[in-house]
């Protein structure tokens, strides 16, 4: 199980459940299928697959999570439809125009009708806590998609004391800086891609990929103002990612000296496959984040 993006957050408090003390947690908000007029259901399920119902799988210490959206599907365009042709005849027979809240109960009714009949997806969001270094982990694409998942951990815990990262230097001007000198910290590789944006309010919007950064067209842009809102950069020739503006990691690789790691591995099992690429993704992150503090300035304290 390797994640492909880090949306990253500070425990404010120590975290001092135990794996079976958040299970019990956990437990009441387990996943269930959508019942037939719900528009999607969010819940608990286990990480490793269905080989076990365990909701939470630890390790080392660390503490695997994995939160199941289930949604129906109506497209947009249907139910339009459906709407307009009931609003027309409604219109008709009564021989007036609808009011603007009779037209949204004719919508809210088409969709409770079409809601049992709409096809269903679902999607996992997978996340791991570890008390020791304070950092709850998502692998989540999006910052909605994160924050779902931190809502849905927060009903059943009551609370918890979780903000995103913040350091002390803006990652927009440090980015900006290590292109502008063409030297990035040790340890740091900047590869070849970047998007560039100028400062002021809609600025324009520079995307580069599979580009040399540190040709002269690029210098030409940082000088006329823009900044680097993200940057494909490999740590250590251990992993390589895009960080944003936010300090949100996406498209994760983990390289082949953790891959190797990894092979080296014998496993007999789904679970114990899991157990395995766990460790070694959440040691090797363990050891990151810190570095990624460091990169810009240490973190801001509240």
């Amino acid at each position: 199980m390797w994640f492909k993006n880090l949306s990253i957050f500070r425990l404010t408090e120590t975290f001092t459940l135990t794996p079976g003390e958040l299970e019990q947690k956990l437990e009441p908000m387990s996943f269930r299928p959508c019942g037939p007029h719900e528009e999607f259901c969010f819940g608990w399920t286990s990480p490793i697959g269905k080989t076990t119902q365990q909701l939470v799988h630890g390790c080392n210490g660390f503490m695997m999570l994995c939160g199941k959206k289930e949604e129906r599907v109506l497209p947009t365009s249907v139910v339009n439809e459906m709407v307009q042709e009931k609003i027309f005849e409604t219109e008709e027979q009564q021989g007036r125009k609808l009011s603007k809240k009779e037209r949204t109960s004719i919508k809210d009714e088409t969709i409770f009708e079409l809601l049992p009949k709409a096809f269903t997806f679902s999607r996992k969001i997978y996340a791991y806590i570890d008390p020791k270094g304070g950092w709850l982990i998502i692998d989540a694409a999006s910052a909605k998609n994160a924050e779902d998942l931190l809502s849905l951990l927060r009903k059943c815990l009551g609370s918890l004391p979780a903000i995103p990262l913040n350091t002390v230097e803006k990652p927009v001007l440090t980015m900006t800086q290590w292109l502008v000198k063409n030297q990035a910290p040790d340890g740091i590789t900047i590869e070849d891609e970047c998007e560039l944006r100028s400062p002021e309010e809609a600025g324009g919007i520079i995307r580069c990929k599979r580009h040399d950064l540190a040709l002269p067209e690029i210098k030409n842009h940082l000088d006329s103002g823009k900044e680097v809102i993200k940057l494909a950069v490999n740590w250590a020739d251990r992993i390589s990612f895009i960080i944003d503006e936010h300090l949100a990691v996406k498209r994760l690789r983990f390289l082949e000296l953790c891959q190797d790691q990894a092979a080296d591995i014998e496993a007999d099992n789904e679970a114990e496959k899991f157990d395995a690429d766990f460790s070694i993704m959440s040691a090797e992150l363990a050891n990151f984040l810190p570095r990624l503090l460091e990169l810009f300035g240490g973190e801001r304290q509240a």
